[in-house]
């Protein structure tokens, strides 16, 4: 069976660009008569979810084609090679280059094709004659069968496969990951085994980044303990201070949903902002106690006298953030909507986190730090000079 038709055909080759978020690609070696089926059955589900709106597919069978059925065994007996029917028809009807003349300094190509005008009609066809045995001419309408159909207007390709894009916009209050995550639940669901899914666009950045985010993250935080690690030359003073990270990530996470952000790259990087910027609250008590308790002050009453002292600096280091951080939370304009959500990372975490620091890392200093310095606070209780008396009380007769 040969098939004709006058479509473009396009290769997706990685990512392509697209004007919605949404890009879920379904892959098969099906036909695509198959994969439209399977298309079918996503739309059916996709659209009765509110979180996706102007739902779409890429995959369009509504192109006209025209099906050629080739009596092989009555082209075998007048003479007539399947190649050289191929072959007439392409040039007849597609045309073919055959030789260049030049004329006055130009050159021209002589292509072999029937006019416009011959090949309207699917049965102008069959007015085609073609070579048999012995230079005979038969008339193809001898040997072919045609059948009008319709086929895909494009035939899309992801990763070498036959492949339908289906496209959506998110509903107000949905996020990308919402979109993404029903769609996996649902090929699971309806796609057969012999699909495979991908994605494409904005899709397929926001899977890569969330994907190497996570890395990223664990890096920063075993870097930042590591390097306290070998500063204080202790593993217990980088834990306490590290407890900031997850009270200042609760913070951001909450200012987040009251602001009606997402979790996307870029709140992701200022979480990573966020980590360096709230360890240095827990620096701040955990290395003025150290200094008070190496001086032979009690734990308690260093730790105490510690977060009192260290209490502006930290204020002031909050303050300075969180003021720089508001103008990106209340950002207009262009692009506002990726620099609100850094904005409110910074400003919800650096609050909540502040907040939790003053009280939480020296409670929890108390506890992990007791038997490091036990020797130190004793030593400083039976070494630490007498206080002075009060004015106005005499001392004791000999």
């Amino acid at each position: 069976m040969l098939a004709f038709d006058c479509r473009l055909r396009f290769f997706h080759l990685g990512s392509y660009a697209q004007d919605k978020p949404i890009n879920f690609v379904i892959q098969t070696s099906s036909s695509y008569d198959e994969l439209q089926k399977m298309v079918d059955a996503m739309l059916e589900k996709v659209r009765g979810y509110p979180g996706l709106v102007d739902v779409d597919s890429d995959l369009k069978l509504n192109s006209p084609q025209l099906d050629i059925s080739v009596d092989r065994e009555k082209a075998a007996a007048i003479g007539v090679e399947i190649d050289t029917l191929g072959r007439t028809l392409e040039t007849m009807l597609g045309g073919r280059q055959v030789t260049r003349f030049k004329q006055n300094g130009e050159q021209y190509d002589v292509v072999v094709k029937i006019a416009d005008i011959d090949r309207q009609n699917p049965d102008d066809m069959r007015r085609i004659y073609v070579k048999g045995r012995e230079d005979a001419m038969i008339p193809l309408s001898n040997l072919i069968t045609i059948k009008e159909t319709v086929a895909p207007k494009e035939l899309n390709h992801f990763n070498q496969l036959r492949a339908a894009t289906i496209t959506a916009q998110l509903a107000p209050g949905y996020t990308l990951s919402d979109g993404l995550s029903f769609l996996a639940k649902t090929a699971q669901e309806v796609l057969p085994i012999t699909a495979h899914v991908e994605y494409s666009g904005q899709s397929r950045e926001f899977r890569e980044a969330s994907r190497n985010m996570y890395l990223i993250f664990l890096l920063a935080l075993a870097f930042i303990y590591l390097v306290l690690a070998a500063q204080f030359e202790s593993f217990t003073d980088p834990f306490i201070i590290m407890l900031t990270v997850p009270l200042s990530v609760t913070g951001a996470l909450l200012a987040l949903w009251w602001s009606g952000g997402t979790l996307n790259i870029y709140s992701q990087v200022g979480l990573v902002t966020l980590i360096g910027l709230i360890t240095k609250h827990g620096i701040l008590i955990v290395e003025f106690s150290n200094q008070l308790r190496a001086k032979g002050q009690p734990m308690r009453e260093a730790v105490m006298e510690a977060a009192a002292l260290r209490l502006r600096p930290i204020l002031m280091t909050t303050g300075a953030m969180v003021l720089g951080a508001v103008p990106l939370a209340l950002a207009t304009g262009a692009g506002a909507e990726n620099r609100q959500d850094i904005g409110w990372v910074i400003v919800g975490g650096l609050l909540v986190g502040t907040l939790f620091t003053l009280f939480v890392i020296p409670v929890v200093y108390t506890y992990l730090s007791r038997r490091e310095f036990l020797e130190a606070d004793l030593e400083g209780t039976q070494d630490a000079p007498a206080l002075p008396r009060p004015r106005g009380v005499l001392e004791p007769a000999e």
